[in-house]
């Protein structure tokens, strides 16, 4: 679907149709500020952009719940919940953020079933409940079930009924166009629009907008093994970072601990939660020695590092599939768990195993071994989702650019997110973003009395300045090669090579683990081969419209954009702290460290105090 003509210039333009691209097209649509300008004519114009058809989004994969203290099944409060997510982010969380999340956590799940999202139901109607890693009563005490649910499917459920909603309010969208640019105007002050490539057509458009929010999700495939989808490129942040712009706390990226083996495939956390257990080669369930309070149940870091250092001791499993291959993997055993109530609560992961791994959970153990799955970092953006740079102590808002979900760092999650808690990121803050835009679209509509020409003038310019750069790399991508560039490099280089070496680097160098020497390995590699060869691709098929290799080419030199962000933070941060384990590092170090890290594309980083409101650092144990 693409839009029938567009617009001189947009009120809004969302890149990104996840849960929060639509969950900020809804909050701007249905503000009381959208509200009264429709009274007085005035219908703002906003589109959405995705480079996927919203249903394909990666939040459709979603597994195993969404975090609020309804307690609908246990007594819970907002503050035990605010108090894990600071604790399981390992005191890198923004405290007044956080405060945001768990306070407003139980209106936006209520908000979500109102819409029509379909949670599974406790015996007397209300929004059932499971236990989730990190979720505790009373401050860290046992266990809380808090992640409402619909079986193993509420990231399907809540993107379906979310562009449902969007669709019934008439959002446009622009389907299946890559946005290639961030526009800016000369001063980064302020955002120009967009410049997206319309896959259908194989043309370059310039979208003007006084306002842009950016919803495009993480970048799991920056490593080999990883739950993501294959669209998960880094798009957002390496458009940020291409436009001049930092990235905060990049170098936190999780590893779930349960992927299916050598596929990346996400067993959810929600198997643990019915009864799981992780077991190594001895059938030993090895997580009462690494967290014998919360077990299997523990913060994802710590389980994936357990899981590590059961493999690195030599007491891994090898997959069933390749008995002969590396130990790499441990077991995961729900054969306690009854089948019957397996087949209801985890029917996804049943499928999941039975179809990739030729198992029966029910009565075989699983082979899983950690895989990328969340970026914790991302843009840095305000508790209303704006963006802002740090820059001599302070915060300075790019005006009208927003982001939201994945993608941004409004830093709830700090240095490892709680399970459970990204889906109400997206969906919560994707929302007050949506009322923040509405708000600064209600101060200056596209069509008011009072709209400046001079300013739109200026706006129109700096995007079409940035797409006709565009469109020239793109003619150049689409030329056929000459004779001397075929004789300078003869390897037939392709996109989709890249990212495979990429992944395989990437895994090597900062999986879990890392040190000075991995990082440093993996610098030199993405510096002096892939960059480079990224640099000099063209497209193998001269054709514009519907070429997958042009957005391929893209998207890798974005993973490599990104890749060298993520490696420069990892390299600066000299502690180890949530998902980074540094192992030349191997202590917290809350005096040169409780800090968030701001890094640019040309490899400065400088430090931004961590927001204390009234919860300082405490050792963590699970």
């Amino acid at each position: 679907m693409s839009p029938k003509q567009l617009e001189d210039m947009y009120d809004a333009v969302i890149v990104g149709a996840g849960a929060a691209g639509l969950s900020a097209a809804l909050g701007l649509l249905n503000s009381q500020e959208t509200k009264d300008l429709r009274a007085q004519g005035l219908d703002p114009k906003v589109l959405v952009i995705s480079k996927l058809q919203p249903l394909r989004s990666h939040t459709g994969s979603a597994e195993g719940g969404i975090a609020a203290s309804l307690g609908n099944v246990d007594a819970d409060d907002w503050h035990w919940h605010y108090y894990d997510t600071v604790k399981g982010g390992d005191w890198l969380v923004d405290q007044d953020a956080a405060q945001l999340l768990a306070q407003y956590a139980p209106e936006t799940v209520i908000n979500l079933e109102r819409q029509g999202v379909a949670f599974s139901r406790t015996d007397d109607g209300h929004i059932a409940q499971r236990r989730f890693g990190g979720h505790t009563k009373d401050f860290g005490g046992e266990p809380a079930k808090r992640a409402a649910y619909a079986a193993d499917r509420v990231g399907h459920q809540i993107l379906h009924t979310l562009w449902q909603q969007c669709v019934a309010a008439g959002v446009e969208f622009a389907e299946e166009w890559y946005v290639t640019d961030l526009a800016l105007t000369d001063d980064r002050s302020r955002v120009a629009g967009v410049v997206a490539y319309d896959t259908h057509t194989g043309k370059t458009h310039a979208v003007r907008a006084h306002n842009v929010l950016l919803a495009t999700g993480g970048a799991g495939r920056l490593f080999h093994t990883t739950s993501n989808s294959w669209d998960l490129t880094g798009d957002g942040m390496a458009l940020a970072l291409a436009a001049g712009l930092q990235l905060e706390d990049a170098e936190f990226v999780q590893f779930h601990p349960t992927g299916l083996a050598h596929t990346g495939i996400l067993l959810s956390e929600a198997s643990r939660a019915e009864g799981g257990i992780l077991r190594n080669a001895d059938g030993e369930a090895f997580m009462a020695r690494y967290a014998p309070e919360h077990k299997d149940l523990a913060a994802r870091d710590v389980v994936s590092r357990s899981v590590m250092a059961e493999i690195d001791a030599g007491r891994g499993v090898a997959d069933p599939k390749d008995p002969d291959g590396p130990k790499d993997c441990v077991w995961l055993d729900l054969t306690g768990v009854d089948e019957a109530h397996m087949l209801t609560v985890l029917p996804q992961v049943v499928e999941t195993v039975k179809q990739y791994a030729n198992l029966d959970p029910a009565k075989d153990w699983v082979p899983i071994k950690p895989t990328a799955h969340y970026t914790m970092g991302g843009i840095p953006v305000t508790t209303e989702g704006e963006v802002y740079q740090w820059a001599d102590g302070a915060r300075h808002i790019v005006a009208g650019l927003f982001a939201a979900g994945e993608c941004s760092c409004v830093s709830v999650h700090g240095a490892n997110r709680l399970g459970g808690n990204s889906l109400l990121d997206a969906c919560l803050f994707g929302t007050r973003a949506g009322s923040a835009l509405a708000a600064r679209i209600a101060d200056d509509p596209v069509d008011g009395p009072m709209a400046d020409p001079d300013i739109d003038g200026a706006l129109e310019q700096a995007v079409d300045a940035v797409k006709s750069t565009r469109e020239t790399e793109l003619n150049a991508l689409l030329a056929a090669p000459t004779e001397s560039e075929e004789e300078a490099d003869p390897r037939d280089d392709n996109p989709y090579a890249l990212m495979a070496e990429l992944g395989s680097v990437m895994e090597r160098a900062a999986a879990v683990r890392c040190d000075a020497d991995s990082l440093a390995e993996a610098m030199a590699a993405l510096r002096g081969d892939l960059a480079p060869r990224a640099a000099a691709l063209s497209a193998h098929e001269k054709t514009a419209a519907f070429n997958q290799e042009i957005t391929a080419i893209w998207e890798i030199r974005h993973l490599l954009a990104l890749a060298e962000a993520v490696l420069t933070a990892s390299d600066a941060r000299h502690e180890s702290r949530g998902s980074l384990k540094r192992t030349d590092f191997p202590e917290r170090d809350d005096e040169r460290f409780l800090a968030h890290s701001m890094t640019d594309g040309e490899g400065t980083v400088v430090w931004q105090p961590v927001r204390i409101v009234d919860m300082p650092p405490q050792k963590r144990e699970y």
